[in-house]
């Protein structure tokens, strides 16, 4: 059995989760980034991406984590998120429009599209269509 670490995950509307966790990855601005007991004290800053929780052997959760802040301790971490959801809370066909919103928008390339905006939206549309199990 793996050592585990308390997986702590909060919004401003909720806790998320707070159990004990073999492993936790998710996105940041610098890449992707795995996480188990032990590993050396780090805070980054979230980029959107799926979040996916090992709690033990094959025993997995999947979230879309849109933005936030992560704090890694060695026996604790602490994500402070803006927005997260369950895969089972993500309406598919409302993230497949919001990817079909953003994608149009940036192949406008209009001077009136805030190009970074946009981007944003993609990625989080991605994000929950990823986090569902969409392709």
């Amino acid at each position: 059995m793996a050592d585990k670490f308390r997986l702590s995950i909060v919004t401003p509307d909720r806790e998320f989760f707070n159990e004990e966790a073999e492993m936790v990855e998710f996105n940041t601005t610098e890449g992707e980034i795995g996480v188990y007991a032990g590993h050396s004290p780090l805070t980054v800053i979230i980029k959107p991406g799926v979040l996916t929780i090992t709690l033990g052997g094959d025993s997995t959760k999947n979230a879309a984590l849109h933005a936030g802040f992560v704090q890694i301790l060695p026996e604790e971490v602490t994500i402070l998120a803006e927005i997260i959801e369950w895969s089972d809370e993500i309406d598919a066909k409302r993230a497949e429009a919001a990817k079909v919103r953003a994608e149009e928008r940036l192949a406008m390339r209009n001077a009136a599209i805030d190009i970074d905006r946009a981007q944003v939206a993609l990625m989080k549309a991605v994000a929950r269509m990823n986090a569902a199990g969409m392709k």
